[in-house]
């Protein structure tokens, strides 16, 4: 998002919240993590690696890593979860009333795709439920927990849902049914699962929509930037229009090109005779003479360009009487 991985910017909201030691459960992307994040000192964090053979879910996850907890309170945060404003205050709202555990909430449209609260009229939380047909309310949860060891216990106590995977709302319930202290906080702003294209796309144009202009590369004089439009150190613009806000990476070439709102381009990447719109592109990556692309996200290392020309013809199988109306 704006090129900075969504990891980070849930590592950065971590170490602003006074939390300096983290547990991260990483599975067949674990060299890949490991190599972005490092012992986690650049976030001003210890970072201590924990595998998970398969994904078998959230619960296990904290099953897994309990010798790393221990008997210490902690806060269990979903890598791919973007929260504008961060989580300091539910973390210090924590350490005050050091509930068994509390849980971070959000209104959607559809609740059905998430697991969902049921609160009583004061707002003590009764009730979850994982991705209902018939949800019983509108509350859903946000991917951050904050737990005291008593969690430990619950992971234990429950079996895999039909999915094979170790629920943590099922251990939350637990906690419900065994009379255990869970409340939640319902948050009013910005927070997204990034679990698709179209959300990582509003992410990036939330992130891109508070900042700054800097132009710190090279823009020439046939080149026009308007808004807020960063140019990475090492960037250069060659005739081409930027329409803000838009980031473009250190080492990125974009000549003869037209690069809209809401787009980031990543480092070492050439844009050539193209136009890019609400858009991601990640490093190293090169799009040479195409007319239009917009809503898109494209990968690292990857090569776009036009489609060979073909002649044009149709290819036709008619049967008798047939009658056919062709638009040259």
């Amino acid at each position: 998002m704006a090129n900075k991985a969504v990891l980070f910017y849930g590592l950065e909201s971590i170490a602003e919240a006074g939390i300096t030691d983290v547990g991260m459960i990483v599975g067949d992307t674990a060299a890949e993590i490991e190599e972005a994040v490092g012992d986690g000192s650049k976030f001003g964090l210890k970072v201590t690696y924990i595998p998970q053979e398969r994904p078998l879910g959230l619960a296990h996850a904290v099953l897994i890593a309990q010798d790393y907890l221990g008997d210490d309170d902690f806060v269990m945060y979903l890598g791919d979860n973007f929260i504008v404003g961060g989580i300091t205050d539910l973390v210090d709202e924590f350490r005050g009333s050091r509930p068994d555990a509390q849980i971070l909430l959000t209104r959607v449209a559809d609740p059905r795709a998430f697991g969902v609260a049921e609160l009583d009229p004061s707002g003590q939380v009764i009730g979850l439920e994982e991705k209902p047909e018939q949800p019983k309310s509108d509350l859903a949860l946000v991917g951050v927990y904050l737990f005291t060891p008593v969690i430990h216990e619950a992971v234990r106590a429950i079996e895999p849902s039909w999915r094979g995977e170790l629920e943590i709302t099922h251990a939350i319930q637990h906690l419900i049914d065994s009379r255990a202290d869970v409340r939640s906080t319902v948050i009013k702003g910005y927070w997204k699962d990034t679990g698709n294209v179209g959300d990582m796309l509003e992410v990036n144009r939330t992130v891109l929509e508070a900042m700054e202009r800097r132009i710190d590369g090279a823009v020439d004089d046939a080149s026009e930037t308007i808004g807020r439009v960063v140019v990475e150190e090492g960037a250069r613009i060659v005739n081409s229009r930027i329409v803000g806000p838009v980031v473009i990476g250190a080492g990125t070439l974009v000549s003869d090109s037209y690069v809209g709102p809401f787009t980031s381009i990543a480092e070492n990447c050439r844009i050539t005779d193209s136009e890019l719109e609400f858009s991601i592109v990640l490093r190293d990556s090169s799009i040479r003479g195409v007319g239009r692309i917009e809503s898109s996200l494209i990968g690292r290392h990857v090569e776009v360009t036009p489609a060979p020309s073909v002649p044009s013809a149709h290819r036709l199988v008619l049967g008798d009487h047939s009658k056919v109306q062709i638009t040259s």
